[in-house]
């Protein structure tokens, strides 16, 4: 995945340099904003902002208060790069929970490696599932968000597993947790197989999970997770429990319950310019078509095209 690093400066004099720093870094892209459009940095979450203090004509400590103050960029992490060597400078701006002050001259290699290893850092802090690997709440409400803010075509898919309590109830929690990592990995696969870049995939918790890919037609992603999930679930059951084709379950009444084997569901939410106006109305949709996936017996997706009259 591409990490887009905004630079902040007035005179374009620092992007050249990160640039060729970082030529052979394919997944790093550097992107120059004017000091009095941090909006349009604010808007795409990046990576990391740097500021290049020495050009640009607003106050640091300004900037980096409104930075700071943007709740979908409350944990982006932003360097300050200056000539200006007063301590009392440096303390007003670390105040404002700044990661990094690094005073010029700059040495290039110190440089790199910074921007290196504190994204390094972001990437496992931002793992906020420590199952599957996957970002969880905060970063899926940022990323469909910036989608929405930027009037892009794409798909929402909610996906959970069937019957999944009942696993659990017969197998553990450990093989439990199993099948859980095995559903984030079925879904990162599939969602890499059939987009080349523009994705998300994002862990809600237990069970569901969410993925964003863009444009609005999806129907071949959710075709190849479900059979990819149908086909490699069934080693999570027991030789007699796939034959039977369903697992058996003591309620709280001590009566022997039948529950099919689990299997994956899977809402779409289409989502075009100015059908939402926010995630919550996006989320609401995505609901009830979840519900109308999960109404049918086996693994199957639903699709919710509908657009406001």
């Amino acid at each position: 995945m591409v990490q887009e690093i905004y630079i902040i400066d007035d005179d374009d004099s620092s992007i050249l340099v990160f640039r060729e720093l970082f030529k052979n870094d394919t997944d790093y892209k550097f992107i120059s904003v004017k000091s009095d459009q941090i909006d349009v940095a604010l808007k795409n979450i990046p990576a990391i902002i740097i500021i290049n203090e020495d050009a640009i004509e607003v106050d640091v400590v300004d900037l980096c208060k409104k930075i700071r103050n943007d709740d979908d960029n409350s944990i982006t992490p932003v360097i300050v790069v200056s000539s200006d060597g007063d301590k009392e400078h440096r303390i007003d701006i670390l105040k404002e929970s700044i990661e990094y002050y690094i005073k010029k001259p700059v040495n290039e290699k110190y440089l790199y490696y910074t921007v290196k290893n504190l994204n390094r850092l972001m990437n496992i802090n931002r793992r906020i599932s420590p199952l599957t690997g996957l970002p969880g709440n905060v970063q899926i409400h940022a990323e469909l968000k910036k989608r929405l803010l930027n009037k892009e075509d794409f798909c929402v898919l909610y996906l959970d597993l069937d019957n999944f309590k009942a696993y659990n109830d017969v197998y553990g929690f450990l093989k439990g947790d199993q099948i859980i990592t095995f559903t984030s990995e079925v879904i990162l696969n599939c969602v890499h197989k059939n987009y080349a870049e523009g994705t998300f995939v994002g862990h809600i918790g237990g069970d569901d999970f969410i993925a964003i890919v863009p444009g609005i037609n999806c129907e071949k992603l959710c075709q190849d997770v479900i059979t990819n999930f149908d086909e490699k679930v069934l080693s999570f059951f027991t030789p007699e429990d796939v034959q039977k084709g369903y697992i058996e379950v003591e309620n709280r009444k001590g009566i022997i319950e039948q529950f099919p084997l689990t299997s994956i569901s899977i809402g779409v939410v289409v989502v075009e310019p100015n059908r939402f106006y926010n995630i919550l109305e996006i989320g609401e949709v995505g609901a009830q078509v979840k519900h109308a996936a999960k109404s049918v017996v086996g693994s199957s997706y639903a699709i919710d095209k509908r657009m406001p009259k």
